[in-house]
């Protein structure tokens, strides 16, 4: 409820804008937090840990099925190079826009603007990001395998193009649920299919020739093996970091555009 976010209190003009503006944000990212599984901070802990959980599983049914990594000789730091980025992009590009739906009606407080609601969401979502790789991290650790890529600016600035275009497609989203409130579930399934897609559960370097141009049209599969040939430069990867780089700047300005024009247009 609107009652729950603790705003700025006394005379405006006595606050500073950006004190004002920092307020709000703590005060949305603090919501956020306690809104997640159950209405308390504990809930939190659930989002951080799904990532250790997912691989869990996946190396789990790797393991039972009797298949090997294609990728050195850990299963965990396969699918952990994989699925952490997806996961990454899938989370928030999705979190992005169920915040503004949920924050909403607190828009109607002066102190609170359509583009905080989005703002607050995306950061708390890139701090749960930040923790569950550190949790992944030790995980990998306590089972004796090596989670430090050879090539360590490759790896983390793939890592961060993962989070760059889970808020540049997160902010588009916005604006298309601002209109059509229903693509929330829609987006669902095409996340799915992107996450499916993507070369989480195999190298798609390795696929034949026709599949794999067709999957270098997703940017998230591309962004795994950006990532990937950070843990093995040997791997026969070329990755268009051109094209990437596109995805993320252009989603990032067609939401800014459509948050100006669209999202508040919307009463």
């Amino acid at each position: 409820m609107a009652a729950d976010v603790e705003l700025p209190q006394g005379n405006p003009q006595s606050l500073h804008r950006s004190d004002v503006y920092l307020r709000v944000i703590s005060a949305l990212m603090l919501r956020d937090m306690r809104s997640r599984f159950g209405g308390n901070y504990w809930g939190y802990l659930v989002q951080v840990l799904w990532p250790c959980t997912h691989i869990a599983i996946i190396v789990g049914a790797m393991t039972f099925r009797g298949l090997k990594s294609p990728m050195g000789d850990s299963s965990m730091v396969f699918v952990a190079t994989g699925a952490v980025p997806a996961l990454a992009f899938q989370y928030i590009s999705r979190e992005v826009m169920k915040g503004y739906l949920i924050h909403k009606p607190l828009t109607y407080f002066p102190q609170v603007k359509k583009f905080d609601t989005v703002a607050a969401r995306a950061l708390v979502e890139i701090v749960g990001s930040f923790l569950g790789v550190m949790l992944v991290f030790v995980g990998l650790i306590s089972f004796d395998c090596d989670p430090i890529p050879a090539d360590l600016f490759t790896a983390i600035t793939g890592y961060l193009a993962a989070i760059a275009l889970g808020i540049g497609v997160g902010s588009i989203n916005v604006g298309i649920c601002s209109v059509f409130p229903g693509y929330v579930i829609a987006y669902i399934l095409i996340s799915f299919i992107v996450y499916m897609t993507s070369g989480v559960y195999f190298l798609a370097c390795y696929m034949p020739d026709e599949i794999y141009a067709i999957m270098k049209y997703n940017p998230i599969a591309q962004i795994i093996e950006w990532i990937r040939l950070g843990y093995d430069p040997t791997l026969p990867i070329q990755v268009d970091y051109l094209y990437v780089l596109g995805w993320i700047f252009g989603s990032l300005t067609i939401g800014l555009l459509m948050e100006r024009y669209i999202v508040r247009a919307q009463g």
